[in-house]
């Protein structure tokens, strides 16, 4: 056993941090390279005498840093914290093929995490952005939803990539890599988006319970059941992996079923359909539909969906020290997520295209006549005005039943508690992970699962309480600007890691990877910000604006910090002035006392 004493030097490729014993074994399939525990720089050790020790030599009992030859595998060493993960207690088995070429058996292995991560982009944060899509601009801004499933697309692959080659997932990665203030911050920030996501998905469900009941069944009482029921959905792993899965699959399919028979209804113009999806281009387009098309944006690339995916990938059996098995199983993950998101993307614009075919330029006057036509009890939702009409998911619900006759009106509130119930779900994983990963807890599963839920679900309450399911809109508003707001917080994060050769090894972002990266994430966070400043200048108050403009300052210099990170590791080494962090070999960590063992 060799043992080391070394201030401030974590070593990402044996997943060694300072002061900890560490033992470098040749195992299985691995690749030999030399890690060099070397004195680091007076700026970062301070004044102590540091010794010139010779490459090679034997390890002495005073303690002396040395350099050391070991050999590297792609299993990163873990420690129990994965015993106690939800989710995965079961690993599923890969079956082995004989043939080089594709296995429908493999994908079928590899099948359930992508869907699981495709449920984000079709929570009722998404369905209520698609609506109001729908009604505001028609046809127009099918494009910009394309362009944002195909930006998800890469972004997700990378959060799974990271998960397969590291064995870790993202949460867990920042809390090994970044000091403990900026862990901290970081971890509050993610756990505000999935607050904020958490509260539209459960009021999304009140919200389908209200409309199937006729409004017997009040906003905190929908809330209630929902919580219920998602505990006793979520220790559905405990029968299986597969069977959980399967599930989360069924409740895709009926969103797939309930929304394609209000698409079947209305009957669109698939001409106009298609023009609005493969011309980027919008006609006649002002302010409003600006403002939506970045909207759209914000809502389809969640930042909470990134670290969950990245935790969801470790449900395989992947031998991590086999360079092939990894190449093969980023292969294989990476088209099951694009079929995931290719159904979503479909069943995305079923409700795009209902609500432009149907409700596109009508005012409320329009609607509320026909409501009272068709002796609707919801009439008064819709004033006798020509303003144009706004809807929400709640009025979506009353128009279909209006115009389309009551079925379509369950039959949308069948499909909306689907799609809150399944991202309720998994928004409750999310947590678990993002808390774990980042606090590294070792709680028993069901106070993880209490603390994570009772974080969202106590203002979610709140807010039920003291609203009416018909005033929701601004609420929702409110939850897009902040999920916006959190997204660098994910996206920054992935593209460090995913470009550390020392951490990925073969698997880092090459030079292309690394600049469409950068620029992807540039101008989403850049659209998500011009949606942040739309709504706070909506706010007319000048003690809001200087609230807004002292909370800029502490986010901007954040997120600079995450940046100056981020450059570091994209190959800009000029940029560490003091040498605190060093990619390609290690990043180093906040300071830690030097510790014997």
């Amino acid at each position: 056993m060799l043992r080391i004493r070394c201030k401030l030097f974590s070593c990402v490729s044996c997943g060694w941090k300072a002061g900890e014993p560490v033992i470098f074994a040749r195992g299985e399939g691995s690749y030999p390279v030399t890690i060099d525990v070397l004195p680091l720089p007076q700026s970062i050790m301070g004044t102590d005498e540091q010794p010139d020790l010779p490459e090679g030599e034997g390890l002495k009992d005073s303690g002396e840093i040395q350099t050391i030859n070991c050999h590297y595998s792609y299993s990163t060493p873990q420690d129990d914290s994965e015993a106690h993960s939800t989710y995965l207690d079961e690993k599923v088995p890969i079956p082995e093929h004989s043939g080089e070429g594709f296995s429908f058996r493999k994908l079928w292995a590899f099948s359930g995490p992508g869907f699981l991560m495709s449920i984000a982009y079709l929570d009722p944060g998404n369905i209520e952005s698609d609506l109001q899509s729908g009604s505001k601009a028609g046809f127009k801004l099918l494009w910009v939803l394309l362009c944002a499933t195909i930006v998800g697309l890469l972004l997700q692959r990378l959060a799974a990539r990271l998960g397969i080659v590291t064995g870790m997932h993202l949460a867990e990665i920042c809390n090994r890599h970044y000091p403990t203030v900026p862990r901290i911050i970081l971890w509050l920030m993610v756990e505000l988006a999935i607050i904020g996501s958490d509260m539209q998905e459960v009021i999304g469900c009140a919200i389908a319970f209200n409309l199937l009941s006729v409004n017997r069944i009040p906003l905190w009482g929908g809330v209630l059941i929902t919580i219920a029921d998602t505990f006793l959905f979520l220790f559905l792993d405990k029968y299986g992996l597969r069977k959980l899965e399967a599930f989360f699959g069924f409740l895709i399919t009926v969103m797939a079923i309930t929304f394609g028979y209000e698409y079947v209804v209305v009957s669109p113009d698939q001409g106009q359909l298609l023009k609005g999806m493969f011309v980027p281009y919008c006609q006649g387009c002002g302010p409003v539909q600006l403002e939506q098309a970045v909207g759209i944006v914000g809502a389809v690339i969640m930042p909470h969906n990134i670290y969950l995916h990245s935790a969801l990938v470790k449900s395989r059996e992947v031998d991590r020290a086999n360079a092939k098995k990894v190449k093969e199983a980023n292969k294989y993950f990476f088209i099951e997520s694009s079929i995931a998101l290719f159904i979503s993307f479909l069943i995305n614009v079923f409700v795009v295209a209902v609500f432009a075919a149907g409700f596109y330029g009508h005012t409320n006057s329009q609607v509320h006549a026909v409501c009272n036509q068709s002796g609707s009890p919801h009439t008064d939702l819709f004033p006798q005005d020509n303003n144009t009409l706004q809807v929400d998911i709640y009025k979506g619900g009353v128009m279909l039943g209006c115009f389309f006759g009551p079925a379509a009106l369950y039959i949308w509130a069948v499909g909306i508690l689907a799609a809150g119930q399944s991202s309720t779900m998994t928004g409750t994983y999310s947590g678990q992970f993002v808390m774990e990963g980042f606090l590294n807890l070792r709680w028993s599963r069901f106070a993880r699962v209490l603390l994570t839920r009772s974080v969202a679900i106590i203002p979610t309450l709140l807010v039920a309480v003291f609203q009416d399911v018909q005033h929701l809109t601004g609420m929702n508003d409110f939850l897009n600007v902040l999920q916006s707001m959190q997204l660098p917080f994910a996206l920054i994060p992935i593209l460090t890691f995913t470009s550390l050769s020392s951490l990925m090894n073969d698997f880092a972002n090459g030079l292309v990877c690394k600049i469409a990266g950068g620029v992807i994430i540039l101008v989403v966070c850049g659209i998500n910000m011009y949606f942040v400043v739309v709504y706070v200048t909506s706010l007319h108050s000048v003690w809001l604006y200087l609230l807004a403009g002292l909370l800029s300052l502490a986010y901007l210099s954040f997120v600079a910090y995450l940046v100056w990170q981020c450059l570091i590791a994209l190959g800009v080494p000029c940029l560490d002035v003091r040498g605190r962090v060093r990619t390609g070999h290690s990043m180093f960590t906040e300071d830690q006392q030097d510790t014997d063992s």
